[in-house]
């Protein structure tokens, strides 16, 4: 007997509404809309239901994250925080989607801080031709959007600095973690938190950071990744802190207007 086709239409609808239950779902875990013990509630998509399929689904993807423990008879309900798998890259996102996003980005760059130097002082004795090119390539492009740093072509650019410095660094472990520092940089430019021209110290020290690579110079390319790093976490608290302001001051110009 032939089975039944499901119509090619009603796929993509299935996949739209696992897309957004899971958003649904996931960011109200991470932002503590759902909270720890709770049971997920009945879900409500502009009057859609999702099938049992796609529920289960996205079920299973929340628990793969951690986010939730599934039991017989007693359905899913969600953990602690001390149980998710905080480097998800959709968790991250999550976070800095909620009430916690300054906190989140801070930590990000304090991880930034550990990994990535030393990932630049490992890859002066272990990069290869091809990532010590593709390292200058993405400085140079980081240099040629230098005016649209909150841009796309420099995102792209920089993500890929990032990843093969981790790479190159012959660290498994450190280059396990390129999506997470995407994330941050991803993060950074999705909530407007990059300026519009890019800092030039910064621009000329990822030129270096692949200059001293290639010349093996481990001390100074850790040096210079100190501070790339650096200067990217002042970057994100001066952002979050005129983001915050800017925030707080809008209820009393609200008032003020509603006022005169």
């Amino acid at each position: 007997m032939e089975s039944a086709r499901i119509p090619d239409d009603e796929k993509a609808a299935e996949g739209t509404l696992h897309d957004r239950l899971l958003d649904l779902w996931g960011a109200a875990i991470v932002g503590g809309a759902i909270a720890p013990g709770d049971r997920l509630p009945i879900p409500d998509l502009d009057s859609q239901r999702p099938s049992r399929t796609v529920t289960r689904e996205v079920t299973r993807v929340l628990e793969a994250m951690g986010l939730v423990t599934v039991k017989r008879k007693v359905g899913a309900t969600v953990n602690p925080y001390q149980l998710w798998n905080i480097f998800d890259p959709q968790v991250i996102e999550w976070r800095l989607r909620g009430p916690d996003r300054g906190r989140t980005l801070h930590e990000l760059s304090e991880l930034r801080a550990c990994v990535e130097p030393m990932a630049a002082q490992l890859a002066a004795g272990h990069a290869d031709q091809d990532q010590w090119a593709k390292l200058t390539r993405a400085a140079i492009d980081m240099v040629a959007n230098a005016d649209r740093a909150d841009g796309p072509d420099y995102l792209r650019a920089d993500e890929t600095f990032h990843r093969t410095l981790l790479e190159a660094s012959g660290n498994t472990m450190f280059a396990a973690l390129g999506d997470v520092i995407a994330s941050v940089l991803s993060g950074r430019t999705r909530h407007e938190l990059m300026p519009r021209k890019a800092d030039e110290k910064a621009l000329r020290l990822h030129g270096d950071v692949a200059a001293l690579i290639r010349r093996g110079d481990a001390d100074g390319a850790r040096h210079a990744m100190d501070w790339i790093v650096d200067e990217s976490d002042r970057a994100v608290e001066q952002m979050t802190r005129k983001d915050s302001e800017n925030s707080n001051s809008a209820p009393a110009a609200d008032k003020e207007s509603s006022e005169s």
